[in-house]
């Protein structure tokens, strides 16, 4: 199928539609099938309308299918309501199938909306949460409307939809807002189909709809008007939890440090950045360098959270992203946060998530107090029940084209198009960053961001989410497909799963082969491609840590050409969390106890009395040590040898931190990675590199130039790799794929993606998955549809 914009149309009748003569008054009749994102969007009032202005009469119903219309009319009314149909579509829909197919005239005299149909495949797609659109805002803001100031306010073209359903398919009984029956005004709105809110199954107001209430810490109501008095405790630098669309929120002034310090105090998050929301495009572009399209982006119906570079004169406090010259933004995307933000309350305000650290978001306004007494001054809340906690997505524009770095709210559950049946298959996730993903046919629904696994309440929350999606895939499971690393929480998961459906097959899956099938399948490519796969962790087929490889294969199998050097990771995990030790682990590998003693005197004393007992430990055997050679821990040494990060206080802040100190288009000349052949390939040896930024260090050399340099080094190393496998295999393809984790680095991306493509290759970056973990599950789907029994 075919994404929306190259619309794929079947069947489409040559009787009747103008293919030859007919009697004056004759009349010819069709079948429209429909199959896209078109519920939960206004379709079924738009065919109306479309109907009535071209005469034609009939009928249009959602089932579990698509969007059924039957249309009978003049043959000229019938050609121009099949014209128009798929080209004046609502703004939020996406059609991928419409199929027209000819129909005997019943003698309709109505064109008459039909209850939808719980019955059929479910090929349908679950709408998405839209941003409020520009028609309710100028509502909101109209004091002569009667839904002026309503926080809720909502129409068929934007507001909750995912978040809020319970059972398929979509309409109004089948959501939370099943709680609200409609005032009669309301509800004059909703059944004619002249008007918007024509069966917009969110469309409420002050009367008859939710309704927000603002309480201090112990759940005490406040008085007065809840959003006015929250923009005052805002102005008075107090955090206020508010909740959203997908969950909680923790927000307050961006602008002050003392208030920022004090979020970070009480949350127990020292450095990790904060996302701001901002009042509207202009003070957007106050805070950060905006492209067209990043700033089309944060507009968007999706409304994202867009990491952009931050300008030097910000207004933002300086610990809203300590150590980073970038910063999340994004717009208000509902109502409330418009509401929030307008004229008189702060504009640039901290909006981040409200989950305790390592837990999933919080959407339970009970579990809010419990969970955020201590760290919120007051609660924002409402009564509209959350059924599907969602995340704000994020992602940046690098070269012009869109990189994911987590998909959730405004995306999920919309589906990708494959280009091969993946009936009955999931895939299970990794162990961080996870998602899941269901093959339907040839849709592959990937779930919302889960996580970190290990955790009680994130196994929950998995579990939730994927019983209910499963549900409604209406499926039955043949291939599960999981990480093959042997302690991850989701083998278990996978054997619990098998023993419901004891005719699947589990299908283990190369971390690294997972990121390169889930790359092809984006961009339905088939045959073998070379796969650079950069990340910080992934077990491999030897047993050790991999995460810096150059692949070739396809879906069904793959060979490791070339991969960095090994060294010892003194500590496994915790060497994730204090890269002083991934360092050590390097240097003795490279090097030796010896000289690895000397480097850390000389440039981490404090560290020294440690190292030197772990030098001893390793130079006794290490008993237990694992081995790894990953692009992540690669970036936590330079990082850690250079005084930026010795010990993170997030995920990948190492690599973050040394990543921003140049931007992609900067040039420097590379450092030196040995490259060697060896049994498999070649073997990359940072060695002579790290020898190369020792000498700079000492030198005297700008942190900033070596990050360049080191940047550069791979980028050369792995285009030399590739060159020559290339040379020596003529008849192997010249397509690559990149992705990983660390693709997310915009440098990494951008340079190689150039150089690779300067040399005559074909370069394919993700842009509709995570680069990272958050798109492994698709690719394990991809992997078990072609090694599966």
């Amino acid at each position: 199928m075919e994404a929306d914009g190259g619309v794929k149309r079947s069947g489409v009748p040559a009787s009747g539609m103008g293919a030859s003569p007919r009697p004056e008054g004759e009349r010819v009749a069709v079948r429209i099938t429909i199959r896209g994102r078109v519920q939960g969007v206004g379709f079924r009032p738009f065919v109306a309308r479309l109907a009535d202005r071209f005469g034609v009469f009939g009928s249009v119903q959602n089932n579990m299918d698509g969007v059924f219309v039957y249309a009978e009319g003049s043959p000229e009314a019938v050609q121009g309501f099949v014209d128009a149909l798929p080209e004046e579509k609502p703004r939020a829909a996406r059609i991928y199938e419409y199929r027209v197919e000819d129909a005997e005239p019943r003698g309709e005299r109505e064109f008459r909306i039909l209850p939808s149909d719980p019955e059929g495949e479910s090929h349908l797609v679950i709408p998405v949460d839209m941003a409020v659109c520009e028609d309710c805002l100028r509502e909101m803001r109209d004091p002569t409307n009667r839904r002026y100031r309503y926080p809720f306010i909502s129409c068929t073209q934007c507001g909750p939809r995912y978040t809020i359903i319970e059972s398929l398919p979509y309409d109004r009984e089948r959501t939370t807002m099943r709680l609200f029956p409609l005032c009669e005004d309301c509800r004059r709105e909703y059944e004619d189909p002249a008007d918007r809110r024509y069966h917009a199954e969110t469309t409420a107001c002050a009367v008859c709809g939710p309704s927000l209430i603002l309480t201090d810490a112990d759940g005490r109501p406040l008085s007065g008007d809840p959003v006015l008095r929250a923009q005052e405790l805002l102005r008075e630098g107090k955090i206020v939890a508010v909740k959203g669309i997908g969950g909680f929120h923790l927000a307050c002034d961006a602008t002050r440090e003392d208030v920022v310090q004090l979020l970070r105090a009480r949350k127990h998050r020292p450095r990790k950045p904060l996302a701001v929301m901002v009042r509207d495009l202009a003070h957007a572009r106050r805070v950060a360098e905006l492209t067209p399209e990043e700033e089309s982006w944060l507009t968007s119906a999706e409304a994202p959270i867009v990491i952009a570079w931050q300008r030097p004169d910000s207004p933002l406090a300086p610990s809203v992203a300590p150590r980073l010259a970038t910063v999340g933004i994004m717009l208000p995307y509902s109502p409330l946060h418009h509401l929030l933000l307008e004229e008189g309350a702060p504009p640039y305000l901290v909006m981040t998530s409200a989950n305790p650290s390592g837990l999933p978001i919080l959407y339970r306004n009970e579990e809010a107090y419990d969970y955020l007494r201590g760290i919120a001054d007051a609660f924002l809340l409402h009564n509209r029940p959350i059924v599907h906690p969602l995340d704000d997505s994020v992602l940046r524009v690098v070269g012009g084209d869109v990189d994911l770095l987590r998909r959730s709210r405004g995306f999920v559950p919309e589906p990708i198009f494959t280009h091969v049946d993946v009936h009955g298959i999931v895939g299970m996730g990794s162990e961080e960053k996870n998602t899941f993903a269901f093959g339907r046919h040839r849709q592959l629904f990937v779930g919302p961001h889960i996580g970190d696994m290990g955790a009680v309440e994130v196994e929950e929350h998995y579990l939730r989410e994927f019983e209910h999606l499963f549900r409604w895939m209406g499926i039955r499971l043949t291939r599960i497909a999981v990480d093959m690393h042997p302690l991850f929480t989701t083998r278990r998961l996978a054997q619990d799963l098998r023993r419901r459906f004891p005719e699947a097959e589990i299908v283990p899956v190369q971390h690294h082969h997972a990121h390169l099938a889930a790359a092809m399948g984006e961009h339905h490519l088939d045959g073998e491609v070379y796969g650079l796969i950069l990340d910080g962790t992934g077990y491999g087929t030897d047993g050790a840590i991999w995460g810096f490889e150059v692949l070739y294969g396809g879906y069904a199998r793959f060979r490791r050409i070339a991969h960095l050097r090994y060294a010892p990771l003194p500590g496994g995990d915790r060497a994730v969390r204090e890269p002083w030790r991934t360092l050590l682990g390097m240097l003795y590998g490279f090097f030796g106890a010896k000289r690895a003693e000397g480097i850390f005197r000389r440039h981490l004393p404090e560290r020294f009395e440690t190292a030197r007992a772990l030098l001893r430990f390793l130079a006794a055997g290490g008993r237990g040590v694992p081995l790894a050679g990953t692009c992540g821990r690669l970036f936590d040494a330079v990082s850690a040898l250079l005084g930026l990060v010795e010990e993170s206080a997030y995920d990948g802040e190492p690599a973050i931190v040394l990543s921003e100190l140049i931007r992609p288009e900067e040039e420097f000349p590379p450092y030196t990675f040995a490259v060697r052949e060896n049994a498999e390939g070649f073997l990359l040896d940072p060695a002579p590199l790290f020898e190369e930024i020792l000498r700079d260090f000492a030198g005297g050399v700008p942190p900033k130039e070596i990050a360049g340099k080191f940047h550069a080094a791979i980028v050369r190393a792995l285009k030399e790799v590739v060159v020559r496998d290339a040379a020596a295999h003529p008849e192997r393809t010249r397509r690559v794929v990149l992705s990983g984790g660390c693709f997310h680095n915009p440098t990494l991306r951008r340079k190689l993606k150039l150089a690779l493509e300067s040399s005559g290759f074909e370069v394919f970056t993700h842009r509709v998955l995570p680069a990272g973990d958050g798109g492994l599950s698709a690719g394990q789907v991809f992997v078990a549809r072609y090694q599966g029994g």
